[in-house]
C-alpha cells in the first residue's frame, strides 16, 4: 500500500462524507454530485486493490496480517457500491445521509488498512 495514496483516499472520503451530510441536512435528494463523490471514493478503492495486488510483487509486502487488510479492503469497497445503489433507489435526503457515514467508514477503515499495512 503506498502511504500517500492511502491518505488521498482518506481525504477524498472525507470531503464527500461533509459533501453528502450538508445535502442531506439540507433535505437535498441524492445528485450528481453527492453520487459522484461516492463514485470516486469507489474508483480510489479499485485502484488500490490493483497496488494492493501489486505492492508485494515489488516487495513491498503487508507487515500485519494480510487476511486482515483483505477483508478490510474488500469491505471498503463494497460498501460505496452498495450505498450508490440505496441512493440510487431511495431518493430521499436519508440516502444522503447513508452516503455521509459510509465516507467516513471507508475513511476510517483506509486509515486501519494503512496501520495494517505498515
Amino acid at each position: 500500500m503506498i502511504a500517500w495514496f492511502g491518505y488521498v483516499t482518506i481525504a477524498v472520503a472525507l470531503i464527500a462524507a461533509v459533501m453528502c451530510a450538508v445535502q442531506g441536512l439540507r433535505k437535498q435528494a441524492p445528485n450528481d454530485y453527492t453520487m459522484g463523490a461516492t463514485a470516486l471514493v469507489a474508483v480510489l478503492l479499485v485502484v488500490q486493490v490493483v497496488i494492493s495486488i501489486i505492492a508485494p510483487l515489488a516487495g513491498n509486502a503487508p507487515v500485519g496480517d494480510a487476511l486482515e487488510f483483505w477483508m478490510y479492503l474488500i469491505v471498503a469497497l463494497a460498501l460505496p457500491i452498495g450505498a450508490g445503489f440505496w441512493a440510487l433507489i431511495d431518493r430521499t435526503r436519508f440516502a444522503n445521509l447513508v452516503l455521509a457515514v459510509v465516507g467516513l467508514s471507508v475513511a476510517v477503515m483506509t486509515y486501519r488498512m494503512l496501520v495494517i499495512w505498515g
